[in-house]
Formats: structure tokens, C-alpha cells, sequence
């Protein structure tokens, strides 16, 4: 029963935290759906924020005066399970992101910008799988993958929908799920991010997460940290030299903010529903932001 019950709910909440921030984790977890397994899965977000870490000092408003800074993200996902212990992940993200107040960009001179985001995909694969006679499994496993931007945005400014980099991203994951369906997580990842037109800090990632599933419920709260490796400070002098808002993508981004998501399946584990609430607790040269997201899901078998 308990493999059954993981099988009906892997992959379904992969969509929901990392399109809340322009800055993603990586959208995988510790489960491995069943060959040729598939889910495809749409869901929207909006968050908001009029707080801002210039450098490690939270201050009101944003970069540039823009005052409160909304953005609306619909994104796509799908997952394919190649093997047992092998699945793909495909992400695509459309955004809109605006100035509340109608203040324009001081880069692109909008107060709104829209548009696609970058494309991910990913390969997961397990790689050890360890289960104990009280019905407790430890599994670890490794993701690989690459973002890369397909849409024709602006990497720079405050309204910017990306950094237009293309990323190349690798982490371990590991996790532990006990017989009453409690299972914890952790994650170590590398992204390695490069663009033509800026000098983008290399970033390490990090994540911690706990939940609970059943038949007709998956939860998990988590902690996901970005530390990247250089990068300018926004209020200083060096930042300021280097071209100010027109340089923001080379600004050291670190972040860590907690989500709490939910799924529940409506119609014989094929299709559900999820939401979910994040928000950043503290950060370096990002944004104090909350956020919201639902969306739906199909899982075929």
C-alpha cells in the first residue's frame, strides 16, 4: 500500500514553489514515479512585495522607487517516468510583472512587462534504495538539467522577467520516509548560470523539506536557500559605478523562504487539484515578497 500510494502522488507538487520567484530550486523531489508514468500539470501564481534587502538590510520599497512590485506566473509542467528509477522534467513559466503604482522601469521604461520565461529540463535518476524491515525506505538520487530562455525579454531593469542566463544545474537529493507516510528530505545543488551580457554569480542551492501523504492527501512545508558565490551589493558605490539598476542581474541574489503546499486527488488519483504559500524570511538583493499558487493536475499510468 505504501508503494501504491507514493506512485499515485509523485511529481505533483514539483510545480508550485519554484515559480513563485524569477529565482527557482530545482523542480524535483525524493520520489520515483513507476515506468512510463506521466503527469502534466498547470498552475497559477501571484505574489507581491513593497519590501526589499538592499544588501542584508531590509528596507521599504524596491530598486529604482517602484514602490509595491506585483507578479502573475502560469506555468507548465511535465514529468516522464523512463524508467523506475528515471523520470524527465520539463518546466515552462509565462509571467507577468508590474509596478502597482504605474512607476516606470528606469532601464526599459515600462510598468509592465510580459512574457515567457525560460525552458528547464531536467533527468532525475535514483541511484541507491535502502528499505528496512519496519517498512521504512532511505532513497538518494541525482538531477541534472539545464534553463535556458526562450522568450525575448530584457535581462536587466527591475521589471525583468529573468537574467537571462543560461543555467546548468546538478544536486543530490536525499530522503527518508517512515511506515505512517512522514517522509523528510533534504537537497545539495549547484547551478552554474552564464550570459552574454552579464557576469551572473554561480549559485549554491539548498533545500529542506517535511511532509505527510495518504490516499487522499499529500502536505509538505519546506525551506529552500540560495547562496550565491559573488556578486555587487545594490546601495553601494561599486554598484552604482557598474551602471546601477542596468546591472542588477550581476547583484549577489541569497534568499531563503519557507512554502507550504497541498494536492489532493479529485478523480481516482488521475486527476487533482494543489496550492500553495510562500514566503521569504530573509535575503540579500531580493525581494520581501509572499505568494500564492493553485493549480491542476492530470497523472496518467
Amino acid at each position: 500500500m505504501l508503494h501504491k500510494s507514493k506512485n499515485s502522488l509523485l511529481g505533483i507538487l514539483l510545480l508550485l514553489c519554484p515559480f513563485l520567484t524569477v529565482f527557482a530550486q530545482l523542480p524535483v523531489d525524493g520520489f520515483y514515479p513507476a515506468k512510463n508514468s506521466f503527469t502534466l500539470a498547470s498552475s497559477y501564481s501571484y505574489k507581491n512585495y513593497d519590501q526589499f534587502y538592499r544588501g542584508t538590510t531590509l528596507s521599504e520599497g524596491n530598486p529604482a522607487g517602484l514602490r509595491e512590485i506585483s507578479s502573475s506566473i502560469v506555468s507548465l509542467y511535465g514529468q516522464y517516468a523512463i524508467l523506475d528509477w528515471l523520470s524527465t522534467t520539463v518546466t515552462l513559466p509565462y509571467i507577468s510583472i508590474k509596478s502597482e503604482d504605474g512607476v516606470l522601469d528606469p532601464v526599459q521604461q515600462v510598468d509592465q512587462v510580459d512574457g515567457i520565461q525560460d525552458l528547464g529540463i531536467f533527468a532525475k535518476a535514483r541511484v541507491f534504495e535502502k528499505k528496512f524491515e519496519n517498512s521504512s525506505q532511505i532513497t538518494i538520487g541525482g538531477v541534472t538539467g539545464i534553463t535556458f530562455p526562450v522568450g525575448d525579454y530584457e535581462g536587466a531593469g527591475v521589471l525583468s522577467l529573468g537574467n537571462q542566463a543560461t543555467s546548468i544545474n546538478g544536486a543530490a537529493v536525499f530522503q527518508y520516509t517512515l511506515p505512517m507516510k512522514i517522509f523528510a528530505e533534504t537537497q545539495i545543488g549547484y547551478s552554474f548560470r552564464d550570459s552574454g551580457d552579464f557576469d551572473i554569480p554561480n549559485a549554491m542551492l539548498y533545500s529542506a523539506k517535511i511532509g505527510y501523504y495518504n490516499d487522499f492527501l499529500y502536505m509538505h512545508a519546506k525551506l529552500d536557500i540560495q547562496n550565491s558565490m559573488s556578486g555587487l551589493d545594490i546601495g553601494t558605490p561599486e554598484f552604482a559605478d557598474a551602471g546601477g539598476a542596468a546591472i542588477l542581474p550581476e547583484t549577489e541574489v541569497d534568499y531563503t523562504t519557507l512554502s507550504f503546499d497541498f494536492y489532493v486527488p479529485v478523480y481516482k488519483n488521475t486527476f487533482g487539484i494543489s496550492a500553495g504559500y510562500l514566503a521569504t524570511l530573509n535575503g540579500r538583493n531580493f525581494s520581501k515578497e509572499t505568494g500564492l499558487s493553485f493549480g491542476f493536475v492530470y497523472t496518467a499510468k
